[in-house]
């Protein structure tokens, strides 16, 4: 009677060999090791999402990693980097969502050997279910071992911020129409500086991924076959372009800011200036009137018979002459 395969823990993904002509074989976590004990050029793919502790020093034993590369897979606060450990490597990327408008950004660790590829998501981050399914249709590129499997990951980690950056382009475009709006809203101003926040964010996960992938086709001891070194120029060659467009929209969401800034400023201006020439048009009558309300004795034409009428068209013409030269300098 054949004993029921051991449960697999849900934060694995996926766990399996691809031989040397990239054909797939699902394997148990515990099988790892004998599946690299044997040296027929195959290798192992191991996907992992929010691990425990306990099945990171697990994969430590099987596949021999470094302490200090553990420590930092199960710390989902690291910069974005690529270390080397003798033979072995290990990288930290920073991923991104769009999730309830709003940006959510996550990490993926990616260990990478001789025969052996072992990436861990952490946060926001897609499955990479998806890239592993579109490999394994095309085995003569899986064939190449694990560091096609590594350029796959980034080109798709890359591929995901470009809609992310699109969507913060149709932002900004709805939000000029916002700054040239003749009424003042504290919403405008709270919403440029959010994307200013959130580009800023992407720009700290982009421009490192520039660094790692250079790293990636120029040092000969991480050991990329040159085969796939074009792969890695082409997503740099992309991961540029979108830290370009980031860092375009950055300076436009702050010409935004000092523009509409400015404007406010401008139109409390023509409000001071709007309420100073009807303070200044009030301030004739109360001036002539406050001369009449003095009780002095001898005033002039305070005793004529049509003294009440001059002083009103007096008045009168005063303010409508004040009230056309403020017209005029455009005060009111």
């Amino acid at each position: 009677m054949n004993e029921p395969a051991p449960a697999v823990p849900a934060c694995v993904v996926n766990c399996a060999a691809y031989d040397t002509a990239g054909k797939r074989r699902d394997i148990t976590l515990d099988a790892i090791s004998d599946v690299l004990a044997v040296d027929d050029g195959s290798f192992v793919w191991v996907g992992l999402y929010e691990p425990e502790e306990s099945l990171l020093d697990k994969l430590q034993e099987e596949f021999n990693l470094h302490d200090l590369a553990i420590e930092d897979a199960q710390h989902a606060h690291q910069r974005p980097k690529i270390e080397a450990f003798g033979s072995t490597f290990f990288i930290a990327v920073h991923t991104a969502q769009h999730v309830d408008d709003h940006v959510r950004f996550g990490e993926t660790h990616v260990f990478v050997g001789p025969r052996f590829l072992v990436t861990v998501r952490h946060g926001a981050s897609l499955t990479y279910t998806p890239v592993r399914q579109r490999l394994e249709r095309d085995p003569e590129m899986l064939a190449n071992g694990p560091s096609v499997g590594l350029h796959a990951v980034l080109d798709y980690i890359v591929d995901n911020y470009q809609p992310i950056v699109s969507e913060f382009e149709a932002e900004l475009d709805a939000l000029e129409q916002d700054v040239f709006a003749e009424t003042y809203s504290r919403d405008t101003i709270a919403r440029l500086y959010q994307l200013r926040k959130e580009l800023t964010q992407m720009r700290m996960a982009v421009t490192p991924m520039q660094d790692i992938l250079s790293q990636l086709i120029r040092t000969p001891t991480l050991g990329i076959p040159d085969v796939v070194k074009p792969y890695f120029r082409d997503v740099l060659d992309h991961v540029a372009r979108v830290g370009d467009i980031i860092d375009t929209q950055r300076e436009m969401v702050s010409a935004a800011m000092s523009v509409y800034l400015s404007l406010v400023t401008v139109g409390q201006g023509e409000i001071v200036k709007k309420l100073a020439g009807w303070a200044g048009l009030l301030a004739v009558p109360t001036l002539i009137a406050s001369w009449y309300g003095m009780n002095f004795q001898s005033m002039p034409e305070l005793h004529g018979r049509h003294s009440y009428a001059i002083l009103i068209g007096v008045v009168v013409v005063a303010s409508m002459l004040l009230y056309r030269y403020l017209r005029k300098v455009r005060w009111l």
